[in-house]
């Protein structure tokens, strides 16, 4: 096969390919100059879609509707307008090798493709219970959600198995997303993690309090504090039950699985410097080679906020990291000099009539403020960290879009707090002082 050279290469195809695409063509692309290597078979799109309105009963999104840049409120960028603007989609294409010394990608069709500048962003894949041996996990109708392959799956499984029982495993932004998008199409839904409350990297106790106590309400079952040990199927094999740790079995006409993802970085194993599980980076994105950036998922980059280095694995962080490499990458070109990378992590999530946001970091003492009662008809709360006198977290349910843009001044800023008695009054009046 014919080796195929371009000035810049985007590897994989998700949300940071296509929002570095069009920071691309803002700054002038010739024709040819730029490809994005996807092993999937469309063009970028807004992935979050996929366990939310994509799994809707009635209005449920599709593409075209939701392909990048409309999660963020841009433009959608259409299979065309890459062709438009002179950049090539190669699509369904799996990178097998990548020599970063000869700056060769090789396929699994045995295509290269050589560049001069890399951006390498394969982000993340689930973490597959077959990867533990879990017994049974081979089993037919048990699926994960990464790629809009496993939605259509997903979606197909809903249609042959209407009505049926639903065991959602894990109690992540997967576990809770994919609960509430089954209970509205009419499963009966257990959820099972092993952790004491959902959410846990982020929820303190007390939130998590709230979003079981509502999805219980709404009839969602809850099975925490125990593993899934493993499945039964029938003759076709199909899967029929969950195995749990503590002896009991779920029946189970589906099976959702979402225990987490891990970085795709084994393609570049020992060839450029790792950190945290990514691929180490300055403000800029580039990584140890010079010429070659990761972005999203993969990379590992210094949190100037905190004066730490982090790995952050959520689609704002994908969107602005990849915007950021190359705008580094055109005025490294232009001899011009940009800002570091000054990320505020933000986190947020939709399930139900719920809507939370969350800014900063969630270190040190908790103040919970506002109507946190799971059998309200409109609750609002929120919590704010506070560490060593200053506030550093801020999350907010069922806030307006001025109350969210308020919490992210708050913890941008990290004003001081010395009564968190006072502060927990306040709530989210504290703002108006500072």
């Amino acid at each position: 096969m014919a080796e195929k050279h371009f000035k810049y290469v985007i590897l994989g195809g998700g949300v940071a390919a296509g929002y570095a695409a069009r920071e691309f063509a803002k700054h002038g692309l010739n024709p040819g100059e730029l490809a994005i290597i996807s092993k999937e078979a469309v063009a970028p799109y807004e992935r979050p879609a996929l366990s939310k309105g994509y799994l809707f009963p009635q209005g449920a999104a599709r593409l075209p509707g939701f392909h990048v840049c409309v999660g963020s409120g841009g433009e959608r960028l259409l299979p065309e307008w890459y062709s438009e603007n002179g950049i090539e989609l190669i699509l369904s294409t799996e990178i097998v090798k990548a020599d970063l010394a000869s700056k060769t990608l090789t396929s699994a069709a045995g295509a290269t493709f050589t560049y001069d500048i890399l951006i390498i962003a394969t982000g993340s894949t689930v973490i597959n219970l077959s990867d533990f041996g879990t017994p049974g996990a081979n089993a037919n109708n048990i699926f994960y959600l990464r790629e809009i392959d496993d939605a259509d799956k997903l979606v197909a499984a809903i249609e042959t198995k209407k009505n049926g029982k639903v065991v959602i495993v894990g109690g992540g932004y997967i576990g809770l997303e994919l609960s509430a998008v089954m209970k509205m199409n009419n499963f009966d839904v257990t959820m099972v993690y092993p952790e004491p409350w959902c959410m846990p990297r982020l929820f303190t106790s007390d939130i998590a309090a709230f979003y079981e106590g509502y999805y219980a309400n709404k009839g969602v079952k809850i099975d925490k504090g125990t593993l899934v040990v493993g499945f039964d199927s029938d003759a076709n094999g199909d899967v029929t039950s969950v195995k749990l740790k503590d002896g009991r079995v779920l029946e189970a006409d589906i099976v959702v699985v979402g225990v987490g993802g891990r970085p795709l970085t084994k393609l570049f194993k020992a060839q450029v410097e790792e950190e945290k599980g990514g691929i180490k980076t300055d403000g800029f994105f580039q990584t140890s080679v010079p010429g070659v950036y990761a972005v999203g998922d993969v990379a590992t980059f210094p949190m100037k906020l905190y004066n730490d280095i982090r790995r952050v694995e959520h689609v704002d962080h994908a969107r602005k990291s990849a915007e950021q490499a190359v705008k580094a990458i055109k005025a490294s070109e232009e001899g011009k000099v940009i800002d570091e990378y000054d990320y505020l992590p933000y986190f947020y999530s939709r399930s139900f009539d719920l809507s939370w946001q969350f800014y900063g970091d969630n270190v040190g003492e908790t103040v919970m403020f506002g109507d946190n009662d799971p059998a309200s008809a409109k609750p609002k709360f929120g919590s704010y960290w506070i560490k060593d006198g200053k506030l550093l977290g801020a999350f907010l349910e069922g806030g307006s879009p001025d109350e969210t843009k308020t919490i992210a001044k708050l913890a941008r800023l990290q004003p001081q707090v010395t009564d968190l008695e006072q502060l927990a009054k306040e709530g989210l009046s504290f703002a108006s002082k500072i």
